[in-house]
């Protein structure tokens, strides 16, 4: 399945696509907040993609002027296109998709204490903090974090749909 907006393709992501993740994804900002290991070659991403990213509903972020993948809709984009509402912009259809396509009555998401991009993004979209979880293990990182979880409804969505 494919999804679009005004300035993305959300598509699944495919081993060709290795080198763009590659690409962002071994910048060490964009990884450990998230809760995983800067990648550490072409090869990697190509693994990940295989082991990882084939999971139903994960998305490969892509611009629509020359379908790169630049990030995902797991909330982890390349640096050099943060603060441009992309990911706010992802997140929106595929909520928009959940609620309508796959008639959900609740998504959740989360964020690691520290990850203040996710946090905001999450706000932006409408979810509201619900408990936090303390002494989360980290499997891919090796450690233990504190996670936030949020929820948002399909009412809730509804309301600010129509707003």
């Amino acid at each position: 399945m494919q999804l679009t907006t005004e300035r993305l393709i959300l598509r699944p992501w495919a081993e060709t696509d290795a080198e763009d993740l590659y690409r962002y994804a071994k910048d060490d900002r964009v990884g450990p907040i998230a809760g995983w290991p800067p990648r550490s070659s072409v090869d990697n991403s190509a693994e990940i993609i295989r082991t990882v990213f084939s999971a139903l509903e994960t998305y490969a972020v892509c611009l629509k002027e020359d379908n790169r993948a630049i990030g995902s809709i797991g909330l982890m984009i390349g640096v050099p296109f943060w603060g441009k509402g992309l990911i706010p912009e992802a997140a929106r259809e595929l909520i928009r998709h959940g609620f309508e396509d796959l008639e959900l009555d609740k998504i959740w998401c989360g964020w690691f204490d520290g990850n203040k991009k996710s946090e905001r993004v999450q706000e932006k979209c409408g979810f509201t903090w619900h408990r936090t979880r303390k002494d989360v293990y980290c499997e891919l990182m090796g450690d233990i974090r504190t996670e936030q979880i949020s929820c948002l409804t399909r009412n809730d969505w509804l309301s600010q749909s129509k707003a």
